[in-house]
């Protein structure tokens, strides 16, 4: 079996942090809050969330972070394979890496202003599930694999159309779900934003999908490309079928059966397509800027969740702001100069510790 790095994974993972970088730093508010009553807009808010009923670019990042981490997990399991590692040390730390995975998911949302806070809701927090979950059936056929992410797509919509709770029977109005209900009992409070914690159950099939393109990009098969694209497309007609025929509605923010399948077949395009441009052909040369990210995917995301949103971003802001002031700026110039700033520093910290060798993993 093939063994070397799989670059267009790197390019993935870090072309995902940037992105997540720069909002974090404040560049999709700018481009949203400043494109209103413009042709621009449009665009724009393909760099925020669905409201609800709907599916925009930004919906795909949390789901393609899944599924390349499931990718990067085959690779990983590969390689332990190949040295002999037994299967209970792997599973050793595989529950390690989710028990971290989880602790600092639920660090990222507990401290509030009004204090600590008990929230599942951060995609680290998802993450420890779906990870654990594609481990323990990493070493079943792929049928069996497939079947089971059949099961948890049933399993979701039993869960929401038929449990029928009093208050929480309305399967896919925002907080009258089951998910909501669920929110209740584990941390008894409900998102305001329409998030729930019980979403790692469906999104399970992202990584599990993952795991299974990283053994298909493993082997030796010659069509490799062909085989994702294929399962692109019957993800991609499903999802958006179910949508379109009304039976169950794209919601990202309950992970619905359709919004699982049309984001997955989103990810094994970007994925397919990645490969084949970049290992394949062999366009590698400007990648590097994205990579640097990718490398300490894990440290840069803590820090601009932790550190950058409750003090750099300000601290930055107050210095670079302040001088602008001085020289009369424009206000709409000085907030992307900013940005760009507080981005700028965190990527010259990454490329510090890629320099110096240091990669943070869990």
């Amino acid at each position: 079996m093939l063994s070397k790095r799989l670059q267009s994974l790197d390019f993935l993972r870090g072309f995902i942090m940037v992105l997540l970088a720069l909002e974090a730093a404040g560049l999709h508010h700018i481009l949203i809050h400043n494109s209103e009553g413009s042709w621009f807009h449009n665009i724009a808010i393909q760099l925020e969330h669905h409201e609800w009923n709907g599916l925009r670019f930004w919906d795909l990042i949390q789901p393609g972070f899944m599924f390349i981490a499931g990718t990067a997990m085959a690779y990983s399991l590969h390689s332990q394979q190949q040295r002999g590692v037994p299967w209970s040390q792997s599973f050793k730390k595989a529950l390690k890496r989710s028990g971290w995975l989880f602790f600092w998911g639920v660090l990222d949302y507990a401290v509030r202003p009004h204090g600590l806070s008990f929230e599942l809701w951060d995609v680290l927090t998802q993450l420890s599930f779906t990870m654990l979950v594609a481990f323990l059936i990493f070493r079943f056929s792929n049928t069996s694999q497939i079947l089971i992410c059949i099961g948890i797509l049933l399993l979701t919509e039993i869960l929401y159309r038929f449990t029928h709770v009093p208050g929480f029977d309305q399967p896919f109005t925002d907080q009258k779900n089951f998910g909501n209900y669920v929110d209740l009992l584990l941390m008894g409070i409900i998102n305001k934003g329409g998030w729930v914690a019980i979403n790692c159950i469906p999104t399970s099939v992202h990584t599990i999908a993952g795991a299974l393109v990283g053994k298909l990009l493993l082997s030796t098969d010659t069509q490799k490309i062909k085989r994702m694209a294929i399962w692109a497309i019957i993800c991609l007609v499903i999802g958006f079928g179910l949508d379109w025929l009304h039976i169950t509605p794209i919601i990202k923010r309950i992970a619905t059966t359709s919004f699982t399948l049309a984001s997955l077949g989103w990810c094994l395009l970007a994925l397919a397509f990645c490969y084949w441009w970049i290992d394949i052909r062999n366009h590698r040369k400007y990648f590097f800027f994205f990579t640097v990210v990718g490398m300490n995917s894990i440290f840069i995301y803590l820090f601009f969740e932790i550190v950058g949103a409750r003090w750099f971003n300000e601290y930055v802001g107050a210095v670079t702001n302040g001088l602008m002031s001085m020289a009369h700026f424009p206000p709409l110039l000085m907030d992307f100069i900013t940005c760009f700033t507080i981005f700028g520093l965190e990527w010259g910290l990454c490329y510090f510790l890629y320099k110096k060798n240091i990669f943070f993993r869990l």
